[in-house]
């Protein structure tokens, strides 16, 4: 066989069904068999960064099933910031990319570049996979994809590459004589369990003591797929939950524990709780600065934590950052949940419904402001998120773009039961969202596909429109339109005067007429500016059978509100709240910073 076609075979083999490629002539002979084998299907997109966004969000939906294909040089490097987005979400994908055939690598001469497009490329992602190799012998193909693939999703899952020179990729070889892979044996056993079951103890003997706990919920849930595990423990518990962003969508909006999400971008309500309790429980969250605000020693500061993470790093790293981890849990959530469940089974909880009933009187007295705006008459962005997800069904799939939308979604739309929303949470790139919602729709055909986009964000792969129209996907774009970049204009106004460089038209942006370049594309276009003609539009946009673009415009000052201001705790989020009134709101000591405005 040739060597492509093996690696075409291992792929179906192992459960893939779709690869994101674009041609170049050191990946033609790996495009060519995964065309030709039967089961896999080849989706072309407009650049290879998309195509590593849309693998990306497709193992996020497959279990790790998503693939892109790139040539040497300038093809491979555009897959960087798709791998990275991969990589600090956690999230496994397979990456393959051609390169020069060895005899015209530059080996030990010294020279940058000998064979034509010639770049190093497995350096350059060292730091952003899980394992990066460049295949040297064509016999050992089959065992570095395997090794690849099992990497890249043993213990903290993340992106691998595997580089193969276009003489390699075309060489004859026996199957028979392939190098041989068997997993290796896991470790841990008795010792790693009886270390878990104590932990497991401890955290029960703190619920017991709890007197306003909280639950914390990040991305590592959905990552170990314990979604339904994780929420029986909840409500076994009984207490408060907040999210991240990236767990968001875990609890229907009105479970009675279901508080939202937290942190710098988070809603008042929500800071509350967590800066209130005297015990966090946290699971498959890693509690990164956007979580705890800084500096990290202002978090929960009332409050004991137990932080369950796969990463030992992630739980080390709070050693260093002034903050304390009262019981570290360095376990899989599935190795977890069912030592937790037994244990709080035999537990005696204590009632804490004054608890419960705080922080329902926060989310009744600090809801996001979703009547009126800064120019009358104009759209709200908090009614728009919340009329959005009104007008959305369970098991809708809403994938999102950076900025200011990102945020007014996270801190407004209301889920519902079986809804899923994704982004890229950790690396967060321009771009990323409109080739994601590709992925998506490719990994769940049928479902309907909601992207949220900014115009700055949209503009990095606006060209990914037709990729939509060539497959007839069911994606319906909501463009946010206040033209420019919002949330970079709001840290203008904090630290830089209000001057908009590089941020607003005037600064130096440039946009198109979105309407006329998504009806160039084959687009039914919708456009709306009014709150009193918003839900009318948005209906029927995404009544569309198929895929729709809406404009939505919004005023270039709507901001996102609340949030934290570098230097503050978490609970005392801009625009401040009077100082009484907050000082009212407050269960544990307020810090000094926090006893003036």
């Amino acid at each position: 066989m040739k060597v492509s076609d093996i690696v075409a075979k291992i792929l179906r083999e192992q459960g893939f069904c779709h690869v994101f490629a674009i041609s170049g002539g050191a990946s033609l002979h790996l495009i060519h068999s995964i065309a030709e084998t039967p089961g896999l299907n080849l989706v072309c997109p407009q650049h290879e960064q998309a195509g590593a966004m849309a693998a990306d969000a497709y193992s996020r939906l497959t279990s790790g099933r998503g693939c892109a294909v790139a040539t040497s040089g300038p093809g491979a490097t555009n897959l960087i910031t798709g791998i990275a987005s991969a990589y600090y979400d956690s999230v496994p994908v397979l990456f393959l990319t051609g390169n020069v055939a060895r005899f015209r690598d530059k080996g030990d001469t010294g020279v940058r570049q000998m064979g034509f497009q010639e770049t190093e490329f497995v350096e350059m992602c060292r730091s952003i996979t899980n394992y990066a190799v460049k295949i040297s012998d064509a016999r050992s193909v089959k065992r570095e994809l395997l090794e690849a693939l099992y990497r890249s999703r043993q213990g903290r899952p993340g992106p691998v590459v595997v580089d193969i020179p276009d003489d390699i990729q075309r060489a004859d070889v026996e199957e028979a004589d392939l190098d041989s892979w068997t997993s290796p044996a896991i470790k841990g056993g008795a010792d790693q369990h009886a270390m878990l079951a104590e932990s497991v103890e401890k955290i029960v003997v703190e619920l017991e003591r709890a007197a306003r706990p909280c639950i914390v919920l990040g991305w590592g849930v959905h990552l170990a797929e314990a979604e339904e595990e994780t929420m029986e423990i909840v409500e076994e518990i009984g207490a408060p939950v907040v999210t991240t962003w990236a767990a968001a969508d875990l609890m229907p909006h009105d479970h009675p524990l279901c508080v939202g999400s937290f942190g710098t971008h988070g809603t008042r309500y929500a800071n509350f709780c967590v800066q209130n309790a005297d015990f966090i429980l946290s699971i498959g969250s890693r509690l990164d600065s956007k979580a705890t605000g800084s500096p990290p020693s202002t978090f929960a500061r009332g409050a004991k934590i137990a932080m369950v993470d796969i990463d030992p790093a992630e739980l080390g790293k709070f050693n260093k950052l002034g903050r304390y981890i009262d019981v570290p849990v360095c376990a899989s959530i599935g190795d977890f949940l069912p030592l937790l469940k037994a244990g709080i089974e035999k537990s005696k909880l204590p009632d804490i419904l004054a608890w419960r009933t705080r922080v329902v009187e926060w989310k009744e007295k600090y809801p996001q402001l979703v009547a009126g705006s800064s120019s009358p008459g104009a759209i709200n962005p908090y009614y728009l998120a919340k009329t959005i997800s009104d007008l959305l069904e369970p098991g809708d799939i809403v994938v999102s773009e950076t900025g200011c939308a990102l945020a007014w979604m996270m801190q407004g739309f209301e889920f519902k039961p079986g809804q899923r929303f994704f982004h890229a949470f950790n690396f967060t790139p321009m771009g990323w969202g409109l080739p994601a919602s590709i992925g998506a729709a490719l990994a769940r055909p049928g479902r309907r596909i909601v992207l949220i986009a900014g115009d700055g964000s949209l503009q990095m792969n606006l060209q990914e429109l037709v990729t939509v129209t060539k497959h007839d996907l069911p994606i319906k774009v909501l463009l946010f339109n206040n033209h420019g970049h919002g949330m970079v204009q709001q840290t203008q106004e904090m630290w830089l005067g209000s001057k908009y460089y590089a941020t607003s038209i005037e600064g130096g942006l440039a946009f198109p007429d979105f309407e006329k370049v998504a009806q160039a594309y084959g687009y039914p276009v919708f456009s709306v500016s009014r709150n009193e003609k918003l839900r009318a539009t948005l209906s029927l946009a995404l009544s569309e059978s198929g895929y729709s673009f809406t404009n939505i415009e919004i005023a270039a000052n709507e901001r996102v509100v609340p949030q934290v201001q570098f230097g503050r705790p978490n609970e005392d989020s801009s625009p401040l709240l009077d100082r009484k009134e907050f000082m009212d709101n407050m269960l544990v000591e307020p810090l000094a910073v926090s006893q003036k405005a």
